[in-house]
């Protein structure tokens, strides 16, 4: 087939222009049934509704002849197409068109690929799910966690790892503390003339220097509201991470009208983000007069109120609160978004207020939050 052809075929897919470019060759006319299951829903009365979502005998998504359920879709996909694309498809259809069945039907979980989308999608529907499905959900969560945890948890650790002291040596056999000048130095009299090898008797290694601070309390206010759904998922993954530095002891609280202190499950984000619910009121005010209760040492208390600072309860509360930790000594910093685009999307009226109270306002990265933190306790 001629690169013109394929061409001419691609626009074919991507416009549906059947009468002006043509019919498609039979192999690639499941690609373009399963491409209209989802794309189809642009048109019509229901646009952006998913099709027969009120009867089991009309779940279809096209009027094309195959009458396609989501798990014959999930499995077509999949034959038909390369992973980016997949991912896209899987993308569109939670984000875009709302297929709940990707995340309540067993089958199609069992064929998804762990995402971030899919995470946020088991996350907003998991009340639905039964006990099997949520399961298999949990098992998906974990793998996903697993994938950001993985991501995440050098950016966040290195600030507090110290830094090289090359004046002294380490018995602490650790590859990137490897020196390497003074191991060849020290070993060249194990030179092999003959075989025109070194042969490495004794390795020498750098030691690090600790770097010496008192324990720190850090207590994480998580808005759960659902505009906040990456802050609160990238949230329980850096307070997981936070948990495991021996510098920093670490609280973490979802709020919404309520206060639930989830510390307990800090160390495993998964069982942090199924407590999650979404949605619901905003009581700002409230979650940080929690916070108070917590705090042993002010000046070496940090409080993080990650939320959009839209507050639902009386303002005033908020100020007030806000007033007396800063007076106290504690350390407020409000993040209006924690995730890896950290753009914000957040009541600038109410920032603003807080920062001319004293208080620090931003929105960072896990990575930038991590190094933001490492300064304050140094």
């Amino acid at each position: 087939m001629s690169e013109q052809e394929i061409r001419r075929i691609r626009w074919r897919l991507v416009l549906g222009a059947e009468d002006s470019l043509g019919s498609l060759p039979s192999q690639w006319q499941d690609r373009d049934t399963a491409v209209g299951f989802l794309y189809d829903r642009e048109y019509g009365s229901n646009r952006n509704v998913r099709r027969g979502s009120h009867s089991q005998g009309d779940r279809q998504g096209s009027l094309d002849p195959s009458q396609l359920t989501v798990p014959d879709w999930i499995n077509a996909v999949h034959e038909l197409f390369p992973r980016k694309t997949i991912e896209r498809l899987e993308k569109d259809a939670l984000e875009r068109y709302q297929l709940e069945e990707m995340v309540t039907n067993p089958e199609v979980l069992s064929r998804v690929q762990p995402n971030v989308t899919l995470l946020k999608a088991v996350l907003r529907t998991k009340h639905l799910m039964n006990q099997e499905v949520l399961a298999l959900a949990r098992q998906l969560v974990r793998k996903a966690i697993d994938q950001l945890m993985e991501k995440l948890a050098r950016q966040i650790q290195s600030p507090f790892t110290g830094s090289l002291n090359r004046q002294q040596r380490s018995f602490l056999k650790v590859a990137k503390n490897f020196d390497a000048k003074t191991t060849i130095r020290r070993n060249l009299k194990h030179y092999d003339p003959q075989t025109h090898r070194l042969y490495i008797q004794t390795p020498y290694f750098y030691s690090r220097i600790r770097r010496q601070v008192d324990r720190w309390q850090m207590i994480i206010l998580v808005d759960e509201s659902g505009s906040m759904m990456n802050s609160v998922i990238h949230s329980a993954i850096t307070a997981s991470i936070f948990f495991g530095i021996p510098a920093i002891r670490t609280h973490l609280c979802l709020f919404d009208t309520a206060v639930v202190d989830v510390t307990e499950d800090c160390i495993d984000p998964v069982e942090t983000l199924m407590k999650v619910q979404l949605g619901g009121g905003t009581d700002i005010g409230q979650a940080l007069s929690y916070a108070a209760t917590l705090v042993d040492n002010p000046r070496r208390t940090i409080v993080i109120l990650i939320t959009d600072f839209y507050e639902g309860a009386p303002i005033d509360r908020l100020f007030s609160v806000s007033k007396q930790l800063i007076e106290s000594g504690v350390t407020l910093l409000g993040l209006a978004a924690l995730d890896e685009q950290a753009e914000p999307n957040h009541d600038r009226s109410i920032a603003q207020h807080l920062v001319n109270m004293g208080a620090h306002i931003a929105a960072m990265t896990p990575g930038e939050l991590a190094e933001w933190v490492a300064q304050k306790v140094r």
